[in-house]
């Protein structure tokens, strides 16, 4: 059995996928063999999607796993030996009109039809997708991220006096608007991974915050900025799943997420879990993890158990049960 992996063309800004699927072929058992087919265009326009669907149709393997992003090359591959990786649906939610039918069309309906099993990596983006689309609910199969083996323990003294809140991502979604007012008043210095729009400086600069700005980072130096922080804020208003909460627990740093699926439940009890609406909310419990030691160890420890439960060689098992399954499907 061979399976052949099928990733976009790679990025220095978009890299999330890859770093999950890399992490879990090293924990596959031994003697699975793979490969790793990466489009040759950015999945910009007709002709360049119409030539990395060509390009997939003829790089398949005894089982091709559409790893994300590049739903559409589903059409093009066999049906009943193929796998579809879904991370969310953030996409078609967010638009409307015309374009928000096609992009439905192209990059969900139809995969969808031409795929054996999706896999999604939380329950929330499960619900969505049977919310949104009429699927039978037994063609998929929930797997969850994992937790990357690049992240590890690293000791760090917090900074009671001014700490170092992380903040991953700047779109919409990640609510960076609402925890630049929260922090408001609070001494501290906000480290945000992610290129600032116009008005998220101007509402830096009006709430007078302590920042440092960095984007196009290298996964070293998004590890090195783990390290640096005390805290990690993962407020976000909707995610697939949230894997920076489990990069986070892994470095042994405090986190500040949503009380929303599916960010709470990846969080299991190693976060302080807070109305991501409510500034209030999120400005109380930046400052008890800053005023209360035992909270922020207690949150820390509950962390460290916690991504026990998202390994890569649980989460390679998951995904060898499923290759087996379909591989050994005739057709």
């Amino acid at each position: 059995m061979k399976i052949h992996y099928l990733f976009r063309r790679p990025s220095p800004v978009f890299h999330s996928i890859e770093e999950q699927f890399f992490a879990m072929q090293k924990a596959l058992p031994d003697g699975v063999k793979y490969k790793n087919v990466f489009a040759k265009y950015h999945s910009r326009g007709f002709f360049k999607r119409l030539g990395i669907a060509i390009q997939m149709a003829f790089n398949q393997g005894d089982v091709n796993h559409i790893t994300g992003d590049i739903h559409f090359v589903a059409l093009f591959l066999k049906k009943k030996k193929t796998i579809l990786s879904v991370h969310d649906i953030g996409s078609i939610l967010n638009k409307h009109g015309f374009k928000q039918k096609i992009l439905r069309f192209v990059w969900f309906s139809m995969p969808f039809a031409r795929v054996c099993k999706i896999t999604v990596i939380s329950e929330f983006t499960k619900s969505e997708i049977l919310r949104q689309f009429n699927i039978n609910p037994e063609k998929i199969t929930v797997i969850s991220d994992c937790v990357a083996d690049d992240i590890a323990f690293s000791e760090k003294i917090f900074n009671v006096e001014k700490p170092n809140i992380l903040q991953i991502g700047t779109k919409p979604n990640k609510n960076i608007e609402r925890l630049i007012e929260a922090i408001s008043g609070i001494a501290c210095k906000l480290t945000i991974v992610g290129k600032l729009s116009e008005v998220q400086k101007r509402l830096l600069d009006k709430h007078k915050i302590d920042f440092k700005n960095a984007y196009n980072l290298s996964r070293e130096e998004i590890i090195e900025a783990y390290k640096q922080a005390d805290i990690v804020s993962f407020v976000s208003l909707y995610e697939g799943f949230g894997v920076p909460v489990l990069e986070a627990q892994a470095t042994g740093r405090v986190v500040i997420t949503s009380n929303l699926e599916p960010m709470n439940t990846v969080a299991g009890n190693g976060a302080y879990l807070v109305n991501p609406f409510d500034v209030q909310d999120i400005n109380k419990a930046i400052t008890e993890v800053i005023q209360n030691t035992d909270l922020r160890n207690s949150l820390i420890q509950h962390g460290f158990e916690n991504i026990k439960n998202y390994s890569a060689k649980s989460v390679a098992e998951k995904y060898y049960q499923l290759y087996k399954l379909i591989y050994e499907t005739p057709g």
